[in-house]
């Protein structure tokens, strides 16, 4: 398996080199850039497997730019935001341009490595899954594929929300595959206009609700501690 290709954005010299020595003592060989011109440069062919972007650049494009046009090119990079504030503005403004983390300076190498390889982990693409069926089974409930709707345990049917709709159909696509929250809110979003921080558990509430036996003890919308949700499929 080929290493994965990082890039790191950061226009502090010392800080770049720190960066790289500690990444390269544990397999890791990000390619350092001190602009997003250079980044632009060298990613114009190549797009790297996850990009480590500074917010404060001391330039007119800073690391929030930079997120929203490597998002643009593909959905599958890794980005993780380095800021200096901790404040809750630059983390949301950080995920709303398409970061799938942050981790605030000063930051403990460890920590830093663990979140590379903790979103190496879940951006790497996973086999294709099989043909969906028209009506799939999710908890005590059916949803329909084509008419985007849930039938429920009694045979009733639910219309669901288009955010609602779109959550079940990315979770029956990625059997018992955890997925990220900030990923789930990305992809529905634009859907539906809530809280930022509690959009997904508030959807996930009122699915569970319609498909679980008993939604105090979720089984086929589980959580994934540190990460977000799974589906499980009924006798899985």
């Amino acid at each position: 398996m080929a290493a994965p290709r990082i890039v790191l954005v950061e226009d502090e010299p010392l800080q770049r080199q720190i960066v790289c020595e500690y990444l390269a003592q544990h397999g890791l060989r990000p390619t350092a850039v001190g602009s997003g011109a250079d980044l632009k440069r060298i990613t114009k062919q190549n797009l790297p497997d996850l990009a480590l972007l500074d917010v404060h650049l001391g330039e007119p494009e800073d690391g929030f730019a930079l997120a929203r046009y490597l998002r643009s090119r593909s959905s599958r990079i890794g980005i993780i935001m380095l800021t200096a504030a901790g404040e809750t503005v630059d983390r949301v403004v950080g995920l709303e341009s398409g970061a799938d983390d942050y981790i605030t300076k000063p930051f403990e190498p460890r920590e830093l490595l663990a979140r590379i390889k903790a979103l190496l982990r879940r951006s790497t693409p996973a086999a294709p899954p099989p043909p969906l069926l028209t009506r799939v089974r999710v908890g005590t409930a059916s949803l329909d594929l084509e008419r985007r709707v849930l039938v429920l345990a009694d045979g009733t049917e639910d219309a669901l929300a288009a955010s609602e709709f779109d959550l079940l159909k990315i979770f029956v696509e990625n059997p018992n595959r955890p997925l990220a929250r900030d990923w789930l809110l990305e992809s529905t979003a634009h859907r539906e206009a809530e809280a930022f921080d509690r959009a997904i558990d508030n959807r996930i509430m009122r699915l569970r609700r319609k498909v679980e036996s008993d939604p105090a003890k979720p089984e086929a919308i589980r959580s994934v501690r540190g990460i977000g949700y799974m589906f499980v499929p009924p006798g899985d």
